[in-house]
């Protein structure tokens, strides 16, 4: 049933998510996807023939994964409001809702208050998987554009392999508690899901998208 504040009667769709925006939501994404995939075949065939080809495909896509998130970096600084990473930063609702252990009441548009701080993590372990993740193809396959300063240093393998694993965890962890947002809302009668695909947020008549 849906929640009494998202009725469609007491909602209406607003474009707030632009299409580069979204774009890269669905590059990096399906790259971290691409990326769980490879690296647990990987292992699975180790020793086996087809290792090394997908050692290979799993650096390919973190390269994809970086090209994404240095551009989603950069269109966090020039693009539209809601790309801004001003959007994502919400000191004050998180004061409030810490000291009060309750969500906001109100629906903005652009990014969720309280989601924000998940998004953050999530990209700051992003962060730590890219830059790890080029040093352990640098020192231990010798490609990448660090091969040259990392390639002969091999003991980077396990300096490296520790922190990368753990934020192959950690990110886990982030997709799980996202899936889990997504099916409260779901539950609760928000459409928050397909904003990512339309662009559209549905909010009450009284909120509105600022624009700079």
């Amino acid at each position: 049933m849906p929640h009494p504040s998202t009725s469609p009667s007491s909602t209406r769709p607003q474009r707030v998510f632009d299409p580069l925006l979204r774009l890269l939501h669905w590059v990096i994404a399906l790259a971290i996807v691409a990326l769980i995939v490879t690296s647990q075949l990987a292992d699975g065939f180790e020793h086996g023939p087809y290792e090394k080809t997908l050692w290979n495909l799993h650096i390919l896509i973190g390269y994809t994964l970086t090209a994404g998130l240095l551009t989603r970096l950069l269109w966090g600084l020039v693009g539209p409001l809601s790309a801004r990473w001003r959007d994502l930063w919400h000191p004050a609702v998180w004061k409030d809702s810490l000291k009060n252990m309750r969500l906001p009441a109100k629906h903005r548009a652009g990014h969720d208050p309280i989601a924000s701080l998940a998004y953050l993590f999530a990209y700051g372990v992003m962060a730590l998987m890219v830059v790890t993740g080029l040093g352990l193809a640098a020192s231990e396959f010798q490609t990448g554009p660090l091969a040259g300063w990392l390639g002969n240093m091999p003991w980077l393998e396990d300096v490296l392999g520790e922190p990368h694993e753990f934020g192959f965890g950690l990110m886990l962890g982030f997709i799980g508690l996202h899936l889990a947002a997504l099916v409260f809302h779901q539950w609760r009668g928000e459409r928050v899901a397909q904003s990512m695909v339309t662009g559209k947020q549905y909010l009450g008549a009284e909120s509105g998208v600022q624009h700079d």
